[in-house]
């Protein structure tokens, strides 16, 4: 197993996972862009990196480099725009989204065994 393909599992967890709670703005990781797959491997190596830091950590890295790469908080997510509602305070996300971060800490953790 590789990197990539641990941040592929993650990207499909977290599209079921959005199903699940009626968000079907998700693609499958072959139908992905390049800039979503990075950001994947970018929290996968996050958390391999850094194995004590919690979700509310990988969410601040996560928007750290949103904002770096220009950009903001918006209403809804606007890729044009390069508009997200999740930018904002990890204690100010509703829970729903804050599962997602737990889920892909939890995924990664499970399976760098297989590296």
């Amino acid at each position: 197993m590789t990197i990539e393909q641990i941040a592929q599992v993650a990207h499909e967890v977290n599209k079921a996972y959005c199903q699940a709670i009626g968000d079907y703005s998700q693609v499958e990781w072959a139908e992905a862009p390049q800039w979503q797959k990075d950001s994947a491997i970018s929290g996968v190596k996050f958390h391999l990196d850094n194995p004590n830091k919690g979700p509310e950590d990988a969410h601040a890295e996560w928007a750290r480099h949103k904002m770096a790469e220009g950009w903001s908080y918006g209403e809804t997510k606007d890729v044009f725009k390069k508009q997200h509602p999740a930018l904002i305070e990890y204690s100010q996300l509703p829970v729903e989204i804050k599962a997602k971060d737990y889920f892909f800490r939890q995924l990664v953790h499970s399976l760098k065994k297989f590296l």
